[in-house]
């Protein structure tokens, strides 16, 4: 609630104090600095002091700023007040962080996405804090939120857990452990835009509303609190849907329902059709962030607090460039298309990601299912040159990967079979598409054992053969047993 003081009462804040466009701008995007950052050390501190305390130090902390703000008379005072107010946005790592700890896996998506309602409060204070500033001015507006401030800590204090798992690792550890997995980077570049969407449109929207459509700030802040009601609410369905369904499906329809919304934006509609693109980024962002909070716990359950901190901070940053970016954009150019265009271009390149991602993903099921068989796996190129098996290949014969990968399945040969045995054998495979029997074959250390063997071509698209598979067991046993 806090944390969107600034942007949602600076129609009358500028009554007050002089304010160009950019410094307004700039004020309004100041508390995306510190939210962002901060959420780093505030997700690792999580790890290490529990949810409890470091809620407790955040609500004192931004007692503070929301004081200094109330009494603010110039820009420095502002920017000041706002940098610090930043500590709002910040504490979104706090929960994300510890939530996980308390639900199974196949939960933390929906648990995520219940504890991200809490992103409502911004909707709460653009509503309302334009209408008690109406009635009492805009300072008294912002005292309020020291009362809740000061209530929230001591509820905190009284109901926190104070039995959290906390853990114990170093911060450089824990940055050495994620800093070169790339799927860390790619989870911040679509939470740069689901949140950083989202915490932009909130920003920006009051006075661009106001500025560009004529609206009074009650109208702009009304309508400001329906995006924000909207993103905030499909949050916890987002999660839900990628505890349900794969989650990177999820995010090719978010990323392409952003680009589009971000094209209708571009030509500068109407109110009526700026309303529509605007809720329809809302909708798409609102899924995405819950989407993208299932994935982090998935992949980084040891490192979370940090993991959570870094990606949370990259979403901040998504929010704190776009309100200058349309600021610098409109001066330069006298409209914002380009601005929005932006948004467009990096959902699509996001959306090309998330493909790879999952394709990805799906290659290292199967590998994982390869792997894991109890058969053994040889796999050869079509000139009989073993490229790869599994671990069961191994076990059964004797031979290690890197022996086995470069040779060929002479290797295994018994010296028990004729040529007319593997002439049979690959006219089968060629002629059926396979080929099933009992095979000798010969152990690394020279033991014989017996082995049930298939053998199948795998094609490429067009039919043509580009290796073979071959799948066997040992019957040895089987063999002596009858």
């Amino acid at each position: 609630m806090v944390w969107v003081l600034i942007s949602s009462l600076m129609p009358y804040i500028r009554d007050d104090i002089t304010l160009s466009s950019g410094q307004a701008s700039l004020v309004t995007a100041v508390p995306v600095i510190l939210g962002s950052f901060a959420r780093i050390p505030i997700g690792f501190y999580t790890d290490r002091l529990g949810a409890r305390k470091m809620f407790i130090i955040s609500l004192l902390i931004l007692i503070f700023p929301v004081f200094y703000i109330s009494i603010a008379s110039s820009f420095l005072d502002l920017i000041i007040g706002g940098l610090v107010l930043g500590i709002g946005g910040a504490t979104f790592s706090i929960g994300v962080t510890s939530l996980p700890k308390y639900y199974p896996k196949e939960k933390h998506g929906f648990i995520n996405g219940i504890y991200a309602v809490g992103n409502i409060g911004t909707a709460i204070t653009t509503f309302g804090s334009p209408i008690i500033a109406e009635a009492f001015g805009w300072q008294n507006a912002v005292r309020i939120f020291l009362f809740l401030l000061i209530l929230f800590a001591v509820l905190t204090f009284l109901l926190g857990d104070r039995k959290e798992q906390l853990a114990k690792k170093s911060m450089t550890d824990q940055i050495k452990g994620v800093y070169q997995n790339a799927t860390l980077w790619f989870l911040c570049l679509f939470y740069f835009i689901t949140f950083g969407s989202f915490v932009a449109f909130t920003m920006f929207l009051p006075s661009f509303l106001v500025e560009n459509f004529q609206l009074d700030p009650v109208d702009a802040g009304i309508r400001t609190g329906i995006f924000i009601i909207i993103a905030t609410l499909l949050r916890p369905i987002g999660g839900l849907l990628a505890d349900k369904f794969n989650a990177y499906i999820i995010l090719m329809f978010v990323f392409i329902g952003v680009a589009l919304s971000g094209v209708l934006l571009s030509f500068s509609p109407d109110i009526v059709w700026y309303t529509v693109g605007s809720l329809a980024v809302g909708i798409a962002v609102g899924i995405g962030n819950g989407t993208v909070f299932k994935l982090v716990p998935l992949y980084f359950s040891k490192q979370a607090g940090i993991v959570n901190g870094i990606v949370s901070a990259m979403g901040g940053l998504g929010g704190f460039f776009p309100p200058l970016l349309l600021t610098a954009v409109s001066n330069i150019t006298g409209h914002h298309a380009i601005a929005f265009m932006l948004l467009s271009e990096f959902a699509l390149v996001s959306f090309v990601i998330v493909i790879f991602m999952y394709y990805q993903d799906q290659v290292s099921i199967e590998r994982k299912v390869i792997e894991g068989t109890a058969e053994g796996i040889m796999i050869t190129d079509k000139d009989g040159i073993i490229k790869n098996v599994n671990p069961a290949f191994t076990r059964i014969t004797g031979y290690s990967k890197e022996e086995a990968v470069g040779n060929t399945p002479k290797l295994l040969q018994s010296g028990k079979h004729d040529s007319d045995f593997y002439h049979n054998m690959w006219q089968s495979v060629k002629e059926n598409g396979f080929w099933e029997g009992e095979i000798q074959n010969k152990r690394k250390n020279g033991e014989i054992y017996s082995e049930l063997l298939t053998i199948s071509p795998l094609k490429n698209n067009v039919g043509v053969t580009k290796y073979f598979v071959g799948i066997f067991n040992d019957i040895s046993e089987n063999r002596n047993n009858s």
